[in-house]
């Protein structure tokens, strides 16, 4: 059996200290506007502890996404997926969704919405790492759908289906944002749920 020291048992809760705080940070204020001095003083690190774990800013960027944001993405969205019947499911989940959003998730947006906005456009490293996500997600919707084709209508295209109901769903996220309107995001989701119903027989 492999055991981890208390010096490595150390400098992984480090790391994962490291992360958590990040995301958080991403999440309030993006990520070009977040600050290495604000983590290493929530951390209380010095600047070479962090510089052990990442070498730089934007390796602990893609390390919050693909550690944080993306495993919380998709996990967010699998009961959903799993419902023995994904129409609904995905309908009940957009429709907690609305119930659970509070002032402050309608002010701060989705956190993995808000910095695939910020940083597809103008870095390969998260473009790239957004598109792997997207495209994770998007496969995981249609097999779902697929499943029940039997219950649906003809000649649907599972894969374009499943990528207009996210980019639905993060657009009316970010309309809900920069509208500060929780109401204009739950008539965006009502209409949404009204699609995905009508591609059943």
């Amino acid at each position: 059996m492999n055991r981890q020291s208390p010096n490595m048992r150390d400098a992984e809760q480090t790391r994962q200290k490291i992360l958590q705080v990040t995301a958080d940070e991403i999440h309030k204020h993006g990520f070009n506007a977040t600050s290495l001095s604000v983590i290493l003083n929530k951390c209380e690190i010095s600047k070479g502890a962090l510089y052990h774990h990442f070498p730089n800013k934007l390796e602990l960027g893609y390390a919050v996404f693909e550690e944080i944001y993306t495993p919380m993405f998709l996990e967010t969205w699998q009961p959903a997926i799993d419902h023995k019947d994904p129409v609904e499911g995905l309908c009940q989940f957009f429709s907690a969704m609305v119930e659970d959003m509070s002032c402050e998730d309608i002010a701060c947006g989705c956190p993995l919405n808000n910095l695939c906005q910020e940083m597809a456009g103008i870095d390969e490293g998260f473009r790239l790492r957004i598109l792997d996500m997207q495209q994770q997600l998007n496969g995981l919707i249609a097999a779902s759908l697929s499943e029940i084709k039997g219950q649906l209508k003809a000649d649907i295209d599972f894969s374009q289906v499943a990528y207009f109901i996210v980019a639905t769903f993060h657009g009316s996220i970010s309309l809900s944002k920069s509208s500060l309107n929780k109401e204009l995001f739950q008539k965006v989701i009502d209409e949404l749920c009204h699609y995905i119903r009508a591609l059943k027989k």
